[in-house]
C-alpha cells in the first residue's frame, strides 16, 4: 500500500514558474487597480462640483477633472471613434503586460511589480474609458510656474510601472556588459 505524501510548501518557492507568487502580484495590482476606482468615485462625489482641496499649498491640489484622451490629456479630439480606439489600445496594452508578466521568471521581482503596476494602472483607467467615454484625474502637482498635468493613481501606477521597467532595462545593460567585460579578459 502507497501512501500519498503531503504537499511540499517549499516545492512552490523553489519552483520559478509557480502560479502562488504570481497571485500575490495580482492580488496587489487588484489592491491598487480598486485604490484607482475608489480614489477616483470620491472625487466624483467631493470635487466634481468645483470643491477643490489644497493639500500642500504650493505643491498639491485635488480638483476634478474629466481626460477623454491618453495619459495627461493628451489627444483628446478622437470623439467616439477615438474612445474605442484608446479602449482597445489600453485593452491590447493590457494584455501584452499580462503575458509578459506569466513569461517572466519568478526571481525578477522588479518585472513582476512592474508587471503589476501597469496591469492594475491600465486596467483603472480602461475602465473609467469603457464605463464614461473619459478617465476621471483629479491630482495637481506644480511648483512655481511648473504644473504637472492633472493625473490620477492608475496614471502613477502606470508611470512606476515603466520607471520600475526602464530602471531593470538599465541595470540589465550594465550587467550584461560587465559580464562580456570579465569574459573577454
Amino acid at each position: 500500500m502507497t501512501t500519498k505524501s503531503a504537499p511540499n510548501p517549499q516545492s512552490a518557492i523553489r519552483n520559478p514558474h509557480s502560479a502562488s507568487w504570481r497571485i500575490w502580484y495580482l492580488l496587489a495590482a487588484f489592491g491598487i487597480y480598486m485604490s484607482d476606482q475608489m480614489s477616483k468615485a470620491w472625487a466624483v462625489r467631493t470635487l466634481r462640483l468645483g470643491q477643490d482641496k489644497t493639500i500642500i499649498g504650493g505643491f498639491l491640489d485635488l480638483a476634478y477633472a474629466e481626460n477623454p484622451g491618453v495619459a495627461f490629456g493628451q489627444l483628446q479630439e478622437g470623439g467616439a471613434w477615438g474612445r474605442y480606439a484608446l479602449a482597445a489600445l489600453a485593452g491590447a496594452a493590457a494584455i501584452a503586460v499580462l503575458t509578459y508578466f506569466f513569461r517572466t521568471p519568478r526571481s525578477d521581482d522588479r518585472t513582476l511589480g512592474a508587471c503589476a503596476l501597469l496591469l492594475a494602472g491600465i486596467t483603472g483607467n480602461l475602465t473609467d474609458r469603457l464605463r464614461l467615454g473619459y478617465v476621471i484625474d483629479f491630482i495637481n502637482a506644480h511648483a512655481g510656474s511648473y504644473h504637472w498635468p492633472t493625473f490620477n493613481v492608475a496614471d502613477a501606477a502606470i508611470c512606476i510601472g515603466a520607471a520600475l521597467l526602464a530602471l531593470d532595462l538599465i541595470l540589465e545593460g550594465r550587467k550584461q556588459k560587465q559580464e562580456a567585460t570579465v569574459g573577454s579578459h
